[in-house]
């Protein structure tokens, strides 16, 4: 039975919808590409995150706000990107790229599970000298998130959204 020009059109165009779909579903990993949200915790979602592996973070901080230079004060946190804490920071901080708020705003700021215990995928490292490090990295999206504090002022927090990869260092100034 002879296939028509219709046919094969209307096939056509319909597999290359499909496949247009597919290249743009979101992904849930720490690969690149579009990723959902989500206000529900998921330890699946962290899983990558805590296989060691060959990136790493060298960072410094180097912040000034209205003439006073504000220094890091306590531990510097690497947070994994996930569905999750994508809504989370988005939620705190008012984005999920980069932001430096006063710590009060982020701390009467409310999230959706504010139970969700995900500190055991965290990351701490001591912030000395403004200069902290983190080694043995798996290759993905994270955040890292910095107290700092100038005098008498009130102390800041400071986020980035870093992507590492294997066998790279990132270098970065909060």
């Amino acid at each position: 039975m002879p296939i028509s020009l219709r046919t094969l059109t209307l096939s056509s165009l319909a597999a290359a919808a499909l496949a247009a779909t597919a290249a743009c579903a979101p992904t849930t990993g720490p690969g690149p590409g579009p990723m959902v949200e989500s206000t529900a915790f998921n330890a699946a979602d962290f899983a990558w995150s805590g296989v060691n592996g060959t990136g790493s973070v060298s960072g410094r901080i180097d912040y000034a706000q209205n003439g006073n230079r504000y220094t890091c004060t306590g531990s510097v946190a690497l947070t994994p990107v996930t569905p999750y804490t994508r809504a989370r920071f988005r939620n705190l901080y008012g984005s999920i790229d980069r932001a430096a708020l006063p710590e009060s705003v982020v701390r009467a700021r409310t999230v959706p599970d504010p139970n969700a215990d995900y500190r055991s995928y965290v990351r701490s490292s001591t912030c000395a000298d403004n200069r902290f490090q983190f080694n043995g990295l798996p290759a993905g999206e994270w955040f890292i998130i910095a107290p700092v504090s100038a005098g008498g002022q009130e102390r800041v927090v400071m986020m980035q959204r870093i992507r590492t990869r294997d066998g790279a260092r990132v270098d970065v100034t909060l």
